[in-house]
């Protein structure tokens, strides 16, 4: 029997639902998920592997106008996973009222194999899901529209079916035990912004970034250390909270989730750090791992 293998992107605007749907693909947390829009800044790569065949999801940052330097590194990551896929994803809101021009013009200069997934069907009627795939088939002519419910899970076997129909006959890419391509690391720091998101509403998160400086494995105990950057001072005290009260609630719950995630007890220091201005600083958006 032959081994299928491709890569799938998951495309669409910010808070479409990609990552939702992207955790209930690959069966892990993956991908950050928050209410806030814009939080994946990296293509995270979930991997699904059984013994016939390999699907390598591609998570990319929700398409926006590059507004900083920061946002025109995560649109190259977009045009990149357009280029490189095998089977394009686009998820779009059923209640999306932006026009997705920019979505369809990246799109028009791809050969791959095209799903629309019409997400959040829970939230609107059978004429409104009715109109939005004729809408889609009009506009993009795919090879599939889907109406789906990320969150309830609905219809989401119809894209694995979808998915494995179109994959095409490859060696796996990568070891059938990784999950993924990103290492520990990442999945601290992107627990930590979770909880950032989460805790803090408005101001905060979006002139945040979340670094971790030491990862130490243990057999039964794993040390993390991590720098949460801010952009001003005020940003910085908001984030600490009074007598320190902010900063132990986020470590406390982004460690359980770590806890949970590494199946290890974990010991985690954070530290708040200022430096002014970084979104526009290259430099740091390359140690940050955005170049």
């Amino acid at each position: 029997m032959s081994h299928r293998a491709g890569f799938v992107s998951i495309i669409g605007k910010p808070n479409a639902g990609k990552s939702t749907l992207m955790n209930h693909l690959v069966g892990e947390k993956m991908s950050i998920i928050t209410p806030k829009a814009q939080t994946t800044r990296h293509r995270i790569l979930g991997i699904v592997n059984t013994d016939d065949y390999q699907i390598v999801f591609s998570d990319t940052p929700g398409i926006i106008k590059p507004h900083y330097a920061l946002h025109e590194s995560m649109m190259h990551q977009v045009e990149g996973s357009i280029v490189d896929a095998d089977l394009i994803l686009l998820v779009t809101d059923i209640n999306e009222k932006h026009d997705e021009d920019d979505v369809v013009r990246k799109l028009q200069g791809s050969l791959a194999p095209l799903a629309v997934l019409i997400n959040k069907i829970d939230q609107s009627d059978a004429e409104v899901v009715k109109q939005k795939v004729e809408y889609w088939q009009q506009k993009l002519n795919p090879k599939a529209v889907f109406a789906i419910s990320a969150l309830h899970e609905h219809n989401l076997k119809a894209i694995m079916d979808f998915i494995l129909e179109h994959l095409p006959e490859h060696p796996p890419y990568y070891e059938k035990d990784a999950l993924t391509d990103r290492n520990d690391r990442f999945f601290a720091s992107e627990m930590i912004r979770a909880q950032v998101f989460k805790q803090y509403k408005k101001e905060i998160p979006y002139s945040t970034e979340v670094i971790v400086t030491a990862f130490v494995e243990g057999e039964t105990l794993h040390r993390i250390s991590a720098e949460i950057i801010v952009e001003r001072d005020s940003q910085k005290n908001i984030l600490i909270g009074k007598n320190g009260e902010m900063l132990k609630i986020v470590g406390k719950y982004a460690r359980l989730d770590m806890e949970e995630f590494f199946q290890r007890k974990v010991f985690l220091e954070m530290f708040v750090k200022v430096i002014p201005d970084w979104r526009s600083k290259k430099n740091y958006l390359k140690k940050f791992g955005y170049e």
